[in-house]
């Protein structure tokens, strides 16, 4: 990732700058919240495909800014509203907001970045922006309450898993592609290519979060969590379709009603692996990276054009 980053290097520099101004709040609580925030910042891969995307079609400009800050202030209070939701005491590693201010807190710090999202877009007049991010934000609530809803019967059929990380995951990295080139390209069909080109990243970073589940080292969350929590996800989907009725009961028993036994997710864990779900996911996640990458190698060949690619191959060969 470290020739996409130099590409970019400065734009990100003045980025963090803008992003800390545009979380600033006259109420100390929340200002010291917000200082939190920023201080435990993940690997900023959003912001840097709105940036790479910009500079792929024009020159960035102030417009190019405020649509990263956009993004990372929606993508910023997600998270914040995900840990409520999750009861996750936990993010990278750090205590997460509720964790250490409590849901009601947590809940309005995420609120309080919507609505600075938002006074940012409508000061500037960057409706075009406030539209393409106001449908991610949909789709995601969209989709996590679809998985909600699945995942209390565990009948869940690939489709509707492909469904449900298309509107929870990558929905946002689509619009962060769509965002960043409409912003110096101005241009809708360009913008439509690259929504589609960030959608089909999106999918692949999130079977790769899957396959994270099923690993035995160390990435920032327990191995079989996903099992834990009821979540279905692509290898476990695939496993449940290719293995007999009397197994399949037995397994949808365990994530039911044993779900907090560690020998017994380990077993559900090594169930999958037998029968080719992590295989099969490695599969489908390179196909979909392949997709992103015939989609961008039809504009022309650039550094930006590398740095994108970059990124590309980065969500799926990367260790955490």
């Amino acid at each position: 990732m470290q020739f996409s980053k130099s590409l970019i290097a400065e734009e990100l520099r003045t980025f963090e700058k803008k992003f800390e101004e545009a979380v600033k709040s006259d109420t100390p609580l929340l200002d010291r919240i917000m200082k939190y925030i920023i201080k435990r910042k993940g690997k900023q891969l959003r912001p840097m495909f709105v940036f790479l995307s910009a500079k792929l079609h024009g020159e960035i400009n102030e417009s190019t800014y405020r649509a990263a800050a956009l993004v990372e202030l929606l993508h910023t209070a997600t998270l914040v509203h995900d840990d409520v939701v999750d009861e996750s005491l936990e993010r990278r590693n750090f205590f997460s907001v509720n964790a250490l201010w409590k849901n009601k807190i947590a809940v309005l710090v995420g609120d309080y970045l919507l609505s600075k999202g938002l006074l940012l877009s409508t000061e500037a007049g960057d409706f075009k922006h406030l539209h393409i991010l106001s449908d991610a934000v949909k789709q995601m609530s969209e989709g996590e309450l679809l998985q909600i809803e699945k995942a209390r019967k565990l009948n869940l059929k690939e489709d509707i898993y492909f469904e449900i990380i298309r509107s929870k995951t990558a929905s946002l990295l689509s619009s962060a592609c769509c965002v960043g080139a409409w912003s110096t390209s101005k241009d809708e069909i360009i913008a439509d290519k690259m929504k589609l080109f960030g959608e089909k990243v999106g999918i692949a970073f999130q079977i790769k979060d899957d396959l994270f589940d099923y690993g035995r080292e160390d990435i920032g969350k327990p191995t079989g969590n996903d099992l834990k929590e009821k979540k279905l996800t692509l290898p476990l989907i695939y496993a449940l379709n290719n293995i007999d009725k009397s197994k399949r009961r037995e397994v949808i028993y365990i994530i039911k009603n044993q779900n907090k036994n560690k020998n017994k997710i380990n077993y559900v864990l090594d169930i999958v692996i037998s029968v080719g779900g992590i295989k099969y996911a490695y599969q489908k996640m390179n196909e979909y990276r392949d997709e992103a990458l015939a989609i961008l190698y039809e504009f022309p060949e650039s550094e930006a054009r590398k740095g994108l690619e970059e990124l590309v191959r980065y969500t799926t060969d990367r260790k955490y």
